[in-house]
């Protein structure tokens, strides 16, 4: 029962990351990288608008409030190794603005993109 609750959570998840993914194409993003990963450090998506990077959080939840509120300070360092992780790698990047941003998607709404919801 629980290993389909993890699968059930697992397949929501990637849903509200493509569903996220395609908000932020619309409006001039281009997705840099999903999932990226470095040890325990992870973000959903990387985007790129301009000489703007964004590392990108994604939460599906009930409604816009519940969303909002799901991105504690363990998962906000966690993405800020990561993005520390990924820049090292990549100096192309040197010199672009980074932002990280929240992207809170719901049932029956277009998903909502918090620019800057908290810093580095």
């Amino acid at each position: 029962m629980a290993a389909e609750a993890r699968v059930r959570a697992f397949r929501l998840g990637l849903g509200a990351e493509t569903r996220a993914a395609w908000a932020l194409r619309l409006t001039g993003w281009r997705i840099v990288a999903r999932r990226f990963a470095e040890g325990p450090a992870e973000v959903d998506l990387i985007a790129l608008r301009g000489r703007t990077l964004a590392f990108v959080e994604v939460k599906a939840r009930a409604d816009l409030a519940t969303a909002a509120e799901a991105v504690s300070e363990r998962q906000q360092r966690r993405i800020r190794r990561a993005a520390e992780a990924f820049l090292a790698r990549r100096p192309v990047y040197a010199g672009y603005v980074v932002t990280f941003d929240v992207v809170l998607v719901c049932p029956g709404r277009w998903p909502k993109r918090l620019p800057n919801a908290f810093g580095f």
